[in-house]
């Protein structure tokens, strides 16, 4: 017969996001306050067992993670993955944000001499890049910079671990590639699609983004 604990341990392994205990008492249909002895139940299974993963409280609820000694696999892992999946663009872009961030599509696009519209959607896809926000030029094109995902593919602990580079990244004047996309925008009534699909578009920032200053 299936005890409560395997069903809870089912739901955390399930959820995309942490199950607060409301949620838990909810679907398992338990009395007031035994959600958070189920859980606390599941923790030490977790631990006495010695299982690589582990429960934890996070954002207003619990979630099934990884125990940090599983770093180094996960980390390999990720980094072949990403090294076959991305394709030269991909790549190229990717650097630019990384060295440039936050940058902007035109900026982007001026750097590599062509359109980066689609790589940059393959890039927030697989989570490599995110919106940072809105930059304050002709048609408030989207900031782009890269995410926490970006530095374990690359097993980098943070943006300052990146390789150093000889010279300087030179960027063609991007207010000269903006201002040309604004005004061909203008033409057409799309001052805002022109910078930027409407289809990446989550709103004044991206979800969980905090702008920068």
């Amino acid at each position: 017969m299936t005890e409560a604990v395997d069903v809870l341990e089912a739901l955390l392994f399930a959820s995309d996001s942490p199950l607060e205990a409301a949620r838990i008492q909810e679907v398992l249909d338990l009395p007031a306050a035994a959600a958070q002895e189920l859980v606390d139940a599941l923790r030490r299974r977790l631990d006495e067992e010695g299982r690589p993963l582990q429960l934890i409280e996070a954002g207003g609820g619990f979630r099934l993670v990884t125990r940090p000694e599983m770093a180094p696999w996960l980390v390999k892992l990720a980094r072949s993955k990403t090294r076959s999946r991305l394709s030269r663009p991909a790549l190229e872009t990717l650097a630019i944000i990384a060295y440039r961030q936050p940058v902007s599509r035109p900026e982007v696009d001026a750097v590599r001499g062509v359109n980066s519209e689609g790589v940059l959607d393959n890039l927030l896809d697989r989570r490599m890049v995110r919106i940072a926000g809105r930059k304050d030029s002709p048609g408030r094109p989207f900031l782009y910079e890269t995410t926490r995902d970006f530095l374990v593919a690359f097993g980098l602990r943070d943006v300052s671990d990146l390789p150093k580079v000889e010279g300087e990244l030179i960027v063609p004047d991007p207010t000269v590639a903006e201002g040309a996309v604004a005004r061909e925008a203008a033409l057409t009534g799309e001052v805002t699609a022109a910078a930027d699909s409407p289809q990446q578009d989550p709103g004044p920032i991206g979800p969980g983004v905090t702008p920068r200053s």
